[in-house]
C-alpha cells in the first residue's frame, strides 16, 4: 500500500513536471510576442518618441490628455460605436438563424454545413480585396449595361453609404466562424427536453424563448465579446475597401492609430490611443461577461 502511495506521488510529479516543460514553449512564445511589444507600447506612450529620432523625453500622460481631446479620435471612436452596434446585432442576429437553420436534421445538412464554413477559410485580406473589384468594377459595369443607375456609382464611395459596404464585407467572413460556435452550442441542448416541450404543446417560438435562448447564454456570451472585439477593432476590411476614406468618413481608431504611428511619425501618442482602445475593449468585454454569468446562473 505503501508503496502504491509512493508510486502514484511521483507520477504526480512526473505529470507536473512535464507540464511545465510543455507550457514554456507558450508561454516564452506569449511573452515575446504579446507581453513584451505591450509594455514597450506602455513605455513609448508616456514620451515624445516619433518613432526616427535617437532620444526621448517622458511627457507623463500628456499623449493620453491629447489622444482624449483630439477630434480625430473622438469621431473616429463614435465611427467604431455606430459600426459596432450594426457589427453586433448582424452577428447576433443572423449567426443565430444561421445556426437554426444549419441544425436542422435534413438530407445534405452536414455537406451544406461544409460547404457553408469555406468562407472562414480565407483571410480577411484577400475576402475585402475580392469585395474590392467587385464594389468598384463589377457592380458598376454591371448597372452601366442594365441601366440602373442607382448600381452605378460604387457603395464605397459615399460618405453615408461606405459603412454598409464594410459592414457587408466583415459579416460575410465572420458568420461562419459565429454560426457555428452557436450550432455547436444548439446541440448540447438535449433532445429530450425539447420534445417533452412539444408534447406539452410549447409552440416553436416559447421553446425557442423559454429553452433554446436560455442554453445558448453561454455560447452567446462568447460570440458577443468576439463580436464587441471585432467591432472596435476593425481593420483589415477598411484599410482595403475605403482605406478611411471618404472624406474619413470611415477612419477607425484602428485606422487612425495606423496612420499616426507609421504615416504621421506620431508613434508615441498611437501607443497612447491604442492603450486606450485596449482598456475600452477589455473593460465592456468584462462587463459583458458579468452580464452574461448573471443571466446564465438565473437562467
Amino acid at each position: 500500500m505503501k508503496k502504491t502511495t509512493q508510486h502514484q506521488t511521483c507520477l504526480k510529479k512526473d505529470y507536473k513536471r512535464t507540464t511545465m516543460l510543455m507550457s514554456i514553449p507558450g508561454a516564452g512564445l506569449y511573452t515575446f510576442f504579446f507581453t513584451f511589444p505591450v509594455c514597450l507600447g506602455v513605455y513609448y506612450s508616456f514620451t515624445d518618441w516619433n518613432k526616427i529620432a535617437r532620444t526621448r523625453n517622458f511627457v507623463g500622460f500628456e499623449n493620453y490628455i491629447n489622444a482624449l481631446t483630439d477630434k480625430r479620435f473622438l469621431k473616429a471612436f463614435l465611427f467604431n460605436f455606430r459600426y459596432s452596434i450594426l457589427y453586433v446585432l448582424g452577428i447576433l442576429i443572423l449567426a443565430t438563424i444561421i445556426a437554426l437553420l444549419l441544425n436542422q436534421r435534413v438530407k445534405g445538412s452536414t455537406t451544406f454545413r461544409a460547404l457553408y464554413f469555406i468562407p472562414a477559410l480565407f483571410s480577411s485580406v484577400t475576402v475585402s480585396m475580392i469585395f474590392n473589384q467587385i464594389f468598384f468594377r463589377v457592380i458598376p459595369a454591371l448597372g452601366k449595361v442594365m441601366n440602373i443607375p442607382m448600381l452605378q456609382k460604387s457603395l464605397l464611395s459615399g460618405k453615408d453609404t461606405a459603412i454598409f459596404g464594410i459592414l457587408f464585407v466583415a459579416l460575410w467572413g465572420a458568420l461562419p466562424m459565429q454560426s457555428i460556435l452557436i450550432l455547436a452550442g444548439l446541440q448540447t441542448i438535449p433532445d429530450e427536453l425539447l420534445e417533452a416541450a412539444r408534447i406539452d404543446g410549447a409552440t416553436n417560438w416559447k421553446v425557442f424563448r423559454y429553452i433554446t435562448i436560455p442554453h445558448l447564454i453561454p455560447t452567446l456570451s462568447v460570440v458577443l465579446v468576439l463580436a464587441v472585439k471585432g467591432g472596435l477593432m476593425v481593420f483589415d476590411q477598411i484599410k482595403i475597401l475605403t482605406d478611411g476614406g471618404p472624406n474619413n468618413a470611415t477612419r477607425s481608431l484602428s485606422i487612425l492609430i495606423y496612420n499616426d504611428a507609421f504615416k504621421n511619425n506620431r508613434f508615441a501618442s498611437a501607443m497612447a490611443e491604442a492603450i486606450i482602445v485596449g482598456i475600452v475593449v477589455a473593460v465592456i468585454s468584462y462587463v459583458q461577461l458579468q452580464i452574461s454569468n448573471k443571466k446564465s446562473v438565473n437562467a
